[in-house]
């Protein structure tokens, strides 16, 4: 099936593939101004590629499309990059068709799909660094029930900010927008049973080059969980954004685009 994409910069092609999961691209915004035309995909279900049967968005479904918009803009190889959940498509998708994609960037990459679950321990080392921020008091309590094991979607919506550098009013209202355009039950489609598992061994057999991008304050994933799913790749480098958090080009633009931009030119 085609899917919409929006376009935005100037320089060579760089396919986007949104996280959330199954988040429109706004989100993104510019990606703190890369130097790149940057095509942002709207994924099946979201956007202007939506709506769809929830079936069909299990994050593997969504592979094809992104070669099928590949093929037709004629980009042979291209650079990819992907952000949160949308790093299972990417991977997926380079393990897939590895002679397309020219260079890979992970940026704060899900690595659910890569068996290794959320750092809590970094979360709780956030939560105790902020712990004196004016508006921790109102979380403080979901934070204790998601350090507890607590899936709700409630407790989680409620440490948003951690995953801010800054709560301010920028991250404030990047929230909001970002929560409403999402796909009612998007993680239980997107993580539907039946999804193929990474293998420690395709991602040592990818021969291609990967920088994976992690939020020096981000919890998902942390610094450290970064460093273990770079040792499975092959070729993979870690960069770790001093004071960022799930969202680094809102955090530093200039450090984010210099470093990514850095990474495709080489």
């Amino acid at each position: 099936m085609g899917i919409a994409h929006d376009e935005l910069g100037d320089g060579a092609p760089l396919l986007v593939v949104p996280g959330g999961p199954l988040l429109a691209p706004s989100y993104l915004g510019d990606l703190g101004g890369l130097p790149a035309r940057l095509h942002l995909l709207h994924l099946r279900g979201t956007g202007r590629s939506g709506p769809a049967d929830p079936a069909e968005l299990r994050f593997d479904l969504h592979v094809d499309d992104v070669e099928a918009y590949r093929s037709a803009a004629g980009f042979d190889p291209v650079d990819v990059l992907a952000h949160s959940a949308g790093a299972s498509i990417a991977i997926r998708y380079a393990l897939r068709y590895p002679s397309h994609v020219r260079r890979l960037v992970l940026v704060t990459p899900s690595l659910r799909t890569l068996g290794i679950s959320a750092d809590l321990t970094q979360l709780r080392a956030s939560a105790e660094a902020r712990s004196d921020e004016p508006w921790y008091p109102e979380v403080k309590n979901a934070v204790e029930a998601v350090l507890a094991g607590s899936t709700a979607g409630s407790d989680w919506a409620a440490v948003t900010p951690f995953f801010y550098g800054r709560w301010d009013d920028t991250a404030r209202e990047h929230a909001r927008a970002s929560d409403a355009m999402r796909v009612p039950n998007a993680a239980t489609a997107y993580y539907a049973a039946g999804a193929p598992v990474v293998t420690p061994e395709e991602l040592a057999g990818l021969d291609v080059p990967v920088l994976l991008l992690a939020g020096g304050v981000d919890a998902l994933p942390s610094p450290a969980a970064a460093e273990s799913a770079a040792r499975l790749f092959r070729r993979c480098g870690v960069v770790v954004q001093p004071g960022a958090g799930h969202y680094p080009w809102m955090d530093d633009p200039a450090f984010f685009r210099g470093v990514i931009a850095a990474f495709l030119a080489g």
